[in-house]
């Protein structure tokens, strides 16, 4: 499944822009480091409202991480 990759890899792509830990992101988000490295790792695929507050925590809209974007800053 496409989504499934294009989001792992985005969330792993922004943490790492962001220059956060992942436990960094958990503290941000109060989400196990295991479940973060599951969703990095493709093995486990997040809520819609979990996105929501992955998206919120490296502040990028939740399309980048559904959609697979890439936004320049």
């Amino acid at each position: 499944m496409t989504l499934k990759k294009d989001l792992h890899t985005q969330l792993k792509m922004l943490r790492e822009e962001r220059n956060l830990s992942l436990d960094d992101l958990s503290l941000k988000t109060r989400i196990g480091t295991a479940r973060l490295e599951s969703y990095e790792s493709g093995e486990e695929v997040p809520s819609v409202q979990t996105i929501l507050v992955l998206s919120n925590a490296l502040e990028v809209p939740a399309s980048n991480l559904l959609d697979g974007l890439e936004t320049p800053k």
